[in-house]
């Protein structure tokens, strides 16, 4: 007998995967590919859309032929913040514009003379100043400064709903994608920033579905539900969302550590804005708020700099647990050490010299001061909010020193931690699926764990 699964294409920046989970939710296939990126006309790195077309359509064929599933339906997850325009004949116009890609500042600097002041602007529509990351940029950039390719253009659709294109042939919009960061949406009037209309941009942005919606189709002669795609970000809150019947704040640590409170119904301050706050979007429209902290990058530039100065390997960090008295013995003097290069905050001045009797007592203090600027930017994603839960995911997660001093920045909160390596994934499946998830959700499919303090003072 086939197993009936629910199907989901997960398309990060660097590895293209493709999951079958069960009607349980339990993972039962993965495939994955790496495509080298390719270049634009400008020789930045960008998306191989033709390759992963290519491997998209033949990897999902090959499931359809399989004897061994029976698909019931197909969904999205992706990075957001970039576009694919089609013409009228559904042919993509131009490259997936990386959103690291510069936009010349004149064009950015005159968006802003235009619309702002910026700061207004940022708060309104949940975004930072950050160029192509804020996709409706992208639009004001090709319809100035490519106006000939801009005519082409008959639909503009972010990347996961584009991905459910290639599946139905039907351009769609959706929230997720849409209030990511895009600058496109005005989280006060809940609707597309006045700008949008002003430019005539919303004329190839096609209708807006909730991120729920399906669309039934045949394909290869199976009856299959496609789904409308959703931002990743999204896509790995949405299982926190559906199965906690309590307020709480998800911290996504990797690269980037993202504190999401989807519960704020607080617009953004103009001193959210100048801290690095954004929005993104929960699936029926809500905002999210989102505070941000460039954690894991500057935690591995630390590290490497920590491994020149006491002679040991860059992976060295990973054998060190928490130890009481070396934190007591820290905390009795502390004082600020570490200079900053990736964080968007003021290093002290000036910082104390590196006297460390050892790598340990070194990594301790990175780790103390880290965590510091980490439960500032959680307070601000919590703002007014009763909130009395915290759920760490990511690499983070199983770091015991940042746990435990995180744990004991926030005595009041109950501090959980889960492993989310299927998270957008997962998400993606639960968004197209109408089961109802129950509390023992996360510790079945997510490794939960509640923290059990260390530090008693």
């Amino acid at each position: 007998m086939a197993t009936e699964a629910i199907a989901v294409f997960d398309i990060g920046k660097t590895n293209k995967k493709f999951f079958l989970f069960d009607l349980d939710f339990k993972e039962v296939h993965r495939d994955y590919t790496y495509l080298e990126p390719i270049e634009d006309e400008d020789g930045h790195p960008t998306e191989n859309l033709t390759e992963l077309q290519h491997w998209i359509k033949s990897t999902f064929h090959n499931i359809l032929k399989s004897k061994e599933y029976n698909v019931k339906a197909v969904n999205f997850s992706s990075y957001g913040a970039s576009f694919v325009h089609l013409d009228d004949m559904g042919k993509v116009v131009t490259p997936l514009y990386n959103y690291t890609k510069p936009i010349p500042e004149e064009v950015i600097s005159r968006f802003y003379g235009q619309y702002g002041p910026e700061i207004p602007f940022c708060r309104e529509t949940g975004t930072t100043r950050e160029g192509m990351l804020n996709s409706g940029i992208q639009l004001y950039w090709l319809k100035h400064e490519k106006p000939e390719v801009f005519a082409k253009i008959k639909h503009s659709l972010h990347l996961p709903q584009y991905l459910s294109y290639l599946f139905t042939g039907i351009p769609v919009s959706e929230y997720t994608s849409i209030g990511c960061h895009t600058a496109l949406w005005n989280y006060e009037k809940q609707d597309y920033h006045d700008w949008v209309y002003q430019e005539e941009i919303h004329k190839v942005l096609p209708s807006i579905v909730d991120t729920g919606t399906s669309i039934n189709t045949k394909l290869m002669g199976h009856p299959i539900k496609v789904g409308v795609g959703i931002h990743d970000s999204s896509s790995a809150l949405l299982p926190y969302i559906r199965s906690i019947d309590k307020k709480f704040l998800l911290l996504s640590t990797g690269t980037w550590s993202i504190a999401l409170n989807p519960f704020s119904k607080e617009l953004l301050t103009d001193e959210d804005t100048n801290s690095n706050c954004i929005n993104y979007m929960r699936i029926n429209g809500e905002p999210v708020k989102a505070a941000r902290l460039f954690l894991g990058n500057e935690y591995n530039e630390k590290i490497k700099e920590l491994a020149q100065l006491f002679h040991v390997s860059e992976d060295h960090h990973k054998s060190v647990g928490f130890n009481p008295a070396l934190y007591q013995k820290l905390k009795d003097k502390f004082t600020h050490t570490f200079e900053w290069t990736s964080l968007d905050v003021e290093s002290p001045k000036p910082p104390a010299p590196m006297n460390f009797d050892s790598y340990e007592e070194a990594y301790h203090q990175l780790m103390m001061e880290l965590v510091e600027l980490q439960v500032d930017r959680i307070k601000r994603a919590i703002g007014n909010d009763a909130i009395d839960q915290l759920y760490i995911d990511g690499g983070f997660a199983h770091n015991q020193i940042f746990v435990e001093l995180l744990a004991h920045g926030f005595e009041n909160m109950k501090v959980k931690t889960t492993d989310a390596s299927l998270g957008s994934a997962l998400g993606a499946a639960i968004a197209i699926s109408d089961v109802e998830l129950d509390q023992k959700f996360l510790k079945n499919n997510y490794a939960l764990k509640k923290h059990r303090p260390l530090i008693t003072n």
